[in-house]
């Protein structure tokens, strides 16, 4: 009986296991040459390996019809299509190109490369932007044109695309949305860099793909991939950072084998109060904990992954200079927050279409911990005068904010066969989210949410422009405890278009609708907000924020230069804003959520020029600018200044130093004068870094190694988006990163 059971199995496997095996090569188009070492990418698939020193590639694929992508550096990247089993070898031909490669596009749902894309996307390698010294997540993404971040310090800081920002921007994470109590100001992104491969920004409204909270955009992180086919790879680095005395090291190994595939990557960060030239600022400081993982699962006609990512970290909220260290322990306030993502991404292949089923759950513990909550506060501060125990907390102190926020979601899109030049998706999203308090504050109540989506969305192909239109309804209802129901709803729909409008001009024009619901924050607010120094009161009346945008972007590119231009109208009506009403409740100042029609409006502009002969010298300019108004003529509050950055860059190949790069920056921010009624004006600033970098072979491995200064002149500068601002503090001054990362 085991005999035979044993039999079956392996029959079974079999037939799992029943594979596609293709072999190619890749060559240089001009000279026929084999080119080694280049990528190849079935992103359906999630899976690739790379060519060997001949040029020749062989892959494992089982039935049916795939994208392939093939790239590398200093060639066109290249899209095709193949259906196996193949007839013959592939041969592929790539062009020489001094234009960075490009990467698919996984935000948009047909996942196609930027240059096939109706929707014009930007994408950056998260390791590009650490090469920029930034120290962390959130500061790194406003290397991204039409990007900024509202920061509190260096541990806190949330996405601003194109003026908006908190539940008007959702952020993906490992194929889920992320939920973590971001509508407060002073709840920051919650994610490390660390096991982040690259971040797409879509720009604008994304209802249509997404739901309520993607009214002003998306900001899509795609965690690393798994190891190619039958390969394994472990890597670990360090960096340091001058100005807070801080580093962060990470470490992570993937394997990929006979089918199965896994990946796991451990971090951690610590940072002692930012400098400036005058003082450090008091509690700036920070300490984050990461653990990323992942299993994969690939047999013919299923692929599967599971993914998890555990961060903890006690940031420090400042109020005023004090105290001036280099601790890093934070002292009271704080906040200690933990964050647990599951995802669950499986795909069904059938003859000629696929079924993509997203499965995710975030549990999100925010505690903070103020003064007047320390068991040693009745003290005599003789006892105290020992400064490092002045640092240390005992952890089981009562948090005074202690919210619970767990959120199951899903997303199911059915991928349609391809009909003639019709490509069309249907889908259904839906999310359960409860929050529940366990701390003597209350400010936000208990309360269940529940959002239900439907959607159709579909790619057309003509002969001289590319169409891609869909529509959309949502449902959500609220229910909160002891308090009231409320039910939103929503019809969405988007249309673009992409066309070649003079040889090598590209023009897009998107024209879509999205929606917000109000969050739980905006209805049933009613407490003291510690962050903020304000007490808050929701509004029960708030309707839907409701907006259409014109998306217009032009490109130019040819071998050596590429120019852009961006420009959008963005109307809001019902746009919910925080105004004082002249009360005062326990000290604190009243604000209530009220709503009124807006307007944002802008762009980017920008180029980049790598003249012949001189491919390997690189210089990119972009200019940013958005302004946004009420219908009453008062201008939104937290709208970034205009900027404009210029970059010189060279990169270089030699045996000894591969990849090797270095770069000077200076990013000028102008005067913004045009603020809210309870803002003040910010001064104009310039902002110099530079820094190099390349790739050593060290004992037959790859080490990286990285070396970036910021704010080289030491600028004594105040950021408009700063929560530190009203309080005259300063950002950062200089700061030297200097960073190894060792492969193996």
């Amino acid at each position: 009986m085991n005999r035979l059971l044993f039999i079956a199995l392996c029959l079974f496997s079999a037939s799992i296991y029943s594979q596609n095996i293709i072999n190619g090569n890749v060559l240089d188009k001009n000279s026929n040459t084999p080119l080694p070492y280049i990528s190849i990418y079935l992103p359906e698939l999630e899976t690739g390996t790379t060519t060997d020193e001949n040029g020749e590639f062989s892959l494992e694929i089982t039935n049916g019809t795939f994208k392939v992508i093939v790239s590398a550096i200093g060639y066109e990247t290249k899209s095709l299509i193949i259906t196996t089993p193949l007839e013959a070898k592939l041969s592929i031909l790539l062009s020489e190109s001094a234009i960075e490669m490009e990467e698919i596009i996984v935000s948009t749902p047909f996942h196609k490369l930027q240059s096939e894309n109706v929707m014009k996307v930007e994408q950056k390698k998260v390791k590009e932007l650490n090469a920029s010294g930034a120290p962390t997540l959130a500061e790194g993404i406003t290397n991204i044109a039409g990007v900024e971040s509202i920061s509190t310090g260096n541990s806190i800081g949330k996405p601003v695309i194109r003026g908006l920002s908190s539940n008007r921007v959702l952020v993906y994470t490992q194929g889920v949305r992320l939920e973590n109590q971001q509508y407060g100001d002073e709840h920051g992104l919650g994610i490390n860099a660390a096991g982040i491969e690259s971040i797409e920004v879509i720009k604008g409204p994304a209802s249509l793909l997404y739901g309520s909270d993607a009214l002003g955009g998306v900001l899509y992180l795609n965690p690393e991939r798994f190891a190619d086919m039958n390969t394994s790879a472990a890597d670990a680095s360090l960096n340091y950072f001058s100005n807070t005395k801080g580093y962060s090291t990470n470490a992570g190994y993937k394997s990929s084998a006979n089918g199965f595939k896994f990946l796991f990557r451990g971090s951690l960060t610590e940072h002692s109060d930012y400098e400036t030239k005058k003082y450090n600022v008091t509690n700036t400081r920070f300490r984050e904990q990461d653990f990323k993982a992942g299993f994969g699962y690939q047999a013919s006609k299923f692929k599967t992954e599971f993914r998890y990512n555990l961060n903890n970290a006690k940031l420090g909220l400042p109020e005023e200079i004090g105290e001036q260290s280099t601790n890093r322990t934070p002292l009271l306030p704080y906040q200690n927050i933990d964050n647990h993502i599951f995802s669950s991404k499986s795909t069904l292949f059938f003859k000629n279409s696929s079924l993509d089923v997203v499965l995710g759950y975030v549990y999100n513990n925010r505690k903070e911990f103020e003064e007047h909550h320390h068991h040693d506060e009745d003290e005599d501060e003789d006892d105290h005068e020992d400064e490092h125990e002045e640092e240390e907390h005992d952890e089981h102190d009562e948090a005074a904010l202690n919210m619970k926020l767990k959120t199951f979601n899903y997303n199911v899109k059915y991928n349609l066969p391809k009909l003639g030049k019709f490509e069309t998706i249907v889908g259904v999203q839906g999310m359960n989210q409860t929050n529940t308090n366990y701390g003597e504050e209350v400010l936000i109540p208990n309360a269940t949410t529940n959002d239900f989506g439907v959607l159709a969305t579909s790619h057309i192909h003509f002969e001289a422009v590319d169409v891609q239109l869909g529509a959309r309804y949502d449902y959500r209802t609220i229910e909160i405890e002891n308090f009231a129901d409320k039910d939103f709803n929503a019809f969405n729909g988007a249309i673009g278009f992409k066309t070649n409008i003079f040889n090598k001009v590209t023009a897009r024009l998107n024209l879509a609708s999205g929606f917000r619901a109000p969050n739980l924050a905006e209805l049933g607010s009613d407490g003291t907000h510690e962050g903020t120094n304000r007490y808050e009161i929701g509004n029960l009346d708030l309707k839907n924020e409701q907006n259409f945008q014109i998306d217009l972007a032009l490109e130019y590119k040819n071998e050596h230069l590429e120019l852009y231009a961006n420009a959008f109208y963005n109307k809001i009506n019902n746009y919910i804003f925080l105004a004082p009403n002249g009360e005062f409740i326990d000290d604190d100042p009243v604000f209530l959520y009220q709503q009124e029609n807006a307007n944002l409006y802008g762009g980017e502009l920008g180029l980049h020029l790598h003249p012949h002969p001189l491919d390997w010298l690189h210089f990119e300019s972009s200019f940013e600018t958005v302004t946004g108004k009420q219908d009453n003529d008062e201008y939104l509050p937290l709208i970034p200044a205009n900027s404009l950055t210029n970059t010189v860059r060279v990169e270089l190949n030699s045996n000894i130093i591969k990849k090797s790069y270095a770069f000077v920056k200076l990013r000028s921010t102008f005067a913004q004068n045009n603020v809210n009624t309870f803002e003040t004006t910010s001064d104009a600033y310039n902002l110099l870094s530079a820094g190099i970098g390349g790739t050593f072979k060290v004992f037959n491995n790859e080490m990286d190694v990285m070396l970036s200064a910021t704010n080289l002149l030491d600028t004594e500068y105040i950021h408009h988006l700063s929560r530190l601002k009203p309080d005259g503090i300063l950002n950062m001054g200089r700061n030297i990163n200097i960073g190894i990362t060792y492969s193996l």
